[in-house]
């Protein structure tokens, strides 16, 4: 019998985990019409906070402190949107929001969600449930 292998690709992005009052922020997006965490995908040559800062800077029209940025969990989970057997490899960062983002051309919308808000939503992304659920058992979010 032949062994049968499998091609896995990952895809590596940066995310901004900001809880206000129990709930997480998350960002609409356009193109895959759903509420993801703020980020995106790092660049060659880049690291997470490089890509975070530039990412929310296009994203919600704010600078990022960098010494404001708190690593805060890696997740692997299966890349939303994305052609089949991608996964996501994602360094997720605390972050205290001092101003009001602005969402850019590419954000519809943003929201604060719960687990109990976001359980609603018809399109569910599996790294926001796996942050939702960490940030639960950690007493951050209700």
């Amino acid at each position: 019998m032949r062994a049968i292998t499998v091609q896995v690709k990952k895809l590596f992005t940066a995310g901004l985990v900001v809880v206000n009052q129990g709930k997480l922020l998350l960002a609409f997006s356009n193109n895959k019409q759903a509420w993801y965490l703020p980020g995106g995908k790092i660049d060659n040559n880049e690291t997470a906070v490089e890509a975070l800062i530039r990412e929310i800077r296009e994203e919600l029209n704010i600078e990022l402190n960098e010494p404001g940025l708190k690593f805060y969990i890696h997740i692997s989970a299966t890349a939303f949107g994305e052609v089949t057997g991608i996964i996501m490899e994602q360094d997720c960062f605390l972050y205290e929001l001092k101003e009001t983002p602005r969402p850019s051309a590419e954000i519809k919308d943003i929201r604060y969600f719960n687990c109990y808000d976001y359980s609603f939503e018809e399109k569910q992304v599996p790294g926001v449930i796996m942050i939702l659920e960490k940030l639960k058992k950690d007493g951050l979010v209700k």
